[in-house]
């Protein structure tokens, strides 16, 4: 496992990112590319990669340590992973080794992780995996996400050619004012991409970051089992995890909810249809995850697929 020190990374952020100064939000508003120019940019699908790959994950407890173990053992032998994790940590808050994180020395104390800027500046990777911190519009406003991500993306195509830069598009919480499912909705054009994609594709952009949709196919599978339960799956809570005093956690998910996220993932990566592959997996550290119902398991692979193969902006062909 590589030290958890963050303080070796420090000459790389300062060379690729100390120099840009960060710009108002509404003066970037003014200039980000509109809906148009956004779907251009994703008119040509990616082409299916070789398997297997080596993936770096960045963010923050929507990642987690299990998900990408899941991911891995969906994959097959030779896929391999890192990442650099935090509790609610933004891709400013990372690309700063000076920064502090919180949960830092919790959520890489193990040994797929490796310090987030010497790992995406290596060029060893064949996807990187980005994703903001929760709630967006702070991330937005206050941490200056679209510029961060951008510079994460820069630096990771600037390592390899043939590194693919993704953006894992989460969701807010249960209990969340605007409304879960509405949130999911209206948060995928106007911030994810509107804000977000569009800050990257402000100039001419031949290798666009693409989407790992994750939150359009909860809020699908969401709206399927809430009109018509499976077994073992019947509402939006039996995603999410509980509190240790029992309680529902309203934005942490449980083993099903990161069951469904890996296969997005894995759908998106890989080009490959998620229907049929195994539901009975292992955590992290190798205890076996809550698995499924074979109902549950289907539905969420029937839905994940038909997520990523009708959005264009994965880079998946339809």
């Amino acid at each position: 496992m590589a030290g958890l020190s963050r303080r070796g990374a420090l000459t790389i952020g300062g060379a690729v990112g100390l120099a840009a100064a960060a710009a108002g939000a509404s003066w970037w508003l003014n200039r980000l590319p509109g809906a148009a120019v956004i779907d251009a940019a994703y008119a040509t699908p990616l082409p299916a990669p070789e398997p297997p790959l080596n993936v770096f994950h960045l963010g923050h407890s929507l990642v987690g340590r299990d998900m990408p173990a899941m991911l891995a053992q969906l994959a097959g032998a030779g896929h391999g992973y890192a990442s650099q994790l935090g509790w609610g940590t933004s891709l400013r808050e990372h690309w700063y080794p000076g920064l502090p994180i919180n949960g830092y020395e919790t959520e890489n104390a193990h040994d797929r992780y490796r310090p987030a800027l010497e790992a995406v500046a290596s060029g060893d990777y064949d996807a990187v995996i980005l994703t903001e911190m929760i709630e967006l519009l702070d991330a937005l406003d206050h941490h200056d996400s679209g510029e961060y991500l951008a510079r994460w993306a820069d630096l990771a195509r600037g390592a390899n050619p043939g590194t693919r830069v993704y953006l894992y598009e989460t969701w807010h919480t249960l209990d969340d004012p605007g409304g879960f499912l509405e949130r999911l909705d209206a948060d995928l054009p106007a911030l994810w991409e509107g804000r977000l994609l569009a800050r990257d594709l402000r100039r001419p952009q031949a290798r666009p970051i693409h989407v790992i949709p994750a939150g359009q196919v909860m809020a699908r599978v969401v709206r399927e089992v809430e009109a018509a339960p499976v077994p073992g799956l019947a509402r939006r809570d039996d995603l999410f995890a509980l509190t240790p005093e029992g309680t529902r956690d309203p934005i942490h998910m449980n083993d099903i909810g990161a069951y469904l996220v890996a296969v997005t993932h894995y759908a998106t990566l890989y080009h490959r249809s998620p229907v049929g592959l195994p539901d009975e997996l292992l955590r992290a550290d190798g205890t076996p995850a809550d698995a499924p119902s074979p109902e549950a398991a289907a539905l969420i692979q029937r839905l994940a697929w038909e997520v990523v193969t009708t959005y264009p902006k994965t880079g998946v062909a339809g």
